[in-house]
């Protein structure tokens, strides 16, 4: 679709003006610097409106091309000037806090969220490639959405008041994890009174004091890591702690610990599909201690939510969900390490709230809200979801009942 020009100066003169000059008529180098850092300013505030506006969820700067947005899930270029070396560099640093800078040069990167005013909050990315400064600004609504406004799965509810145990939320990055589990959380804000601890890398929703209390840590900034804060989240009186990122086998062990010792835990793994992640923790450990996070990850974890985004038909985009439901069935196939079989206690497991990925894809089709493109680049099982869509195309929908899960698993 085609995209209006940013107010009525373009953007690209915003960074063309003609620096100012000393008496002798050469650019002064720190009033150049200066003007460089207010015109990307004045840059920065047009583009952060237009993904406002337009309802962006990314903004890429990078040097070499105009700035991209990525609007329903597609890359689109503004119409302004194609960013130079400093174009980015004055960008980056109209926004970016002296400690992410320190960190961008000494690493190479670093992540920060910063609000616009009350329009929207930003989690930003900087980066170094080939030597530049590039950064993806990725929008964080102030508003949140409720569970069914977001289409997540009716038992959700249910899960998110349990007084303990392990709630995984996974899926590509991008795929709308953060809004979900936010969402999840200011549910149980509104709902009960629990103190709620975050650890996030960075702060991304803000949470108000509402019915409970909610006490929001930032790594590097509040606390040095995932592990270190869940670690200290115990002595804090915690009823519901929530790890933006289960990205180590440290910050996993004492993930599941806390759950273990009477905490809902909420964490985030880049995994799709319920099995996967199941197969994903164990295998963050060594092989001699596989058999027992078997175990607790067996008496722990209550509930995998695996999404994925998908374009809508017309604009926009819709969430396409699978559901684990932890029964005692589950919980006795991961502790024999039979996780090969949880796509069939999922399938069979509709009266608990349970849903395939697939399945949801599939009807999302049916109900002609995506394309069947879209569904099939996404599938976890490709070839069978479209030999079953070549089906119902002529007119053979599978209307096989749920059978129940297996005895033999049921202990």
């Amino acid at each position: 679709m085609p995209l209006p020009k940013l107010g009525r100066q373009p953007l690209a003169r915003c960074l063309l003006r003609t620096p100012p000059e000393t008496p002798s008529g050469l650019p002064n180098n720190a009033n150049l610097a200066n003007n460089l850092t207010a015109m990307a300013t004045i840059l920065i505030d047009k583009l952060l409106h237009t993904v406002v506006n337009q309802g962006a969820s990314d903004l890429h700067i990078s040097v070499g091309q105009p700035p991209v947005i990525r609007l329903h899930g597609r890359l689109r270029q503004l119409e302004t000037k194609v960013l130079t070396p400093d174009d980015t560099v004055a960008l980056m640093k109209s926004i970016t806090p002296e400690r992410c800078q320190t960190e961008l040069q000494e690493v190479g990167g670093s992540d920060f969220g910063f609000a616009f005013g009350t329009a929207a909050r930003f989690r930003v990315s900087v980066f170094k490639q080939k030597g530049y400064v590039g950064m993806v600004l990725r929008q964080i609504p102030n508003k949140f959405m409720t569970m069914e406004q977001l289409g997540l799965p009716k038992v959700c509810k249910e899960l998110v008041l349990r007084p303990r145990g392990l709630f995984l939320v996974t899926g590509p990055t991008g795929s709308g994890k953060t809004t979900s589990l936010a969402s999840m959380i200011n549910y149980i804000n509104e709902t009960v009174d629990h103190h709620i601890i975050t650890i996030e890398d960075p702060i991304e929703f803000y949470h108000t004091h509402k019915r409970s209390t909610v006490n929001q840590r930032e790594v590097g900034v509040d606390v040095p890591s995932f592990a270190e804060a869940i670690r200290r989240a115990l002595r804090q009186d915690p009823d519901v702690i929530l790890v933006g990122e289960m990205r180590d086998l440290e910050t996993i062990e004492a993930a599941i610990t806390a759950a273990e010792t009477g905490h809902l835990v909420f964490g985030t793994l880049h995994t799709t599909g319920a099995a996967g992640t199941v197969n994903r923790i164990i295998d963050v450990f060594p092989t001699n201690q596989q058999d027992q996070i078997r175990t607790q990850l067996s008496t722990s974890i209550i509930a995998v939510l695996s999404q994925t985004l998908l374009p809508k038909i017309g604009g926009g985009r819709v969430a396409a969900h699978e559901m684990l439901v932890v029964t005692p069935a589950t919980a006795n196939l991961i502790r024999e390490n039979k996780t090969y079989r949880i796509n069939s206690v999922i399938q069979t497991g509709a009266k608990y709230g349970m849903q395939l990925l697939d399945d949801y894809m599939f009807k999302l089709w049916k109900d002609g809200i995506v394309e069947k493109e879209e569904v099939l680049i996404k599938a976890q099982k490709p070839d069978d979801l479209a030999a079953r869509i070549a089906r119902a195309e002529r007119g053979m929908f599978d209307e096989e009942e749920p059978q129940e899960e297996e005895d033999e698993f049921a202990t």
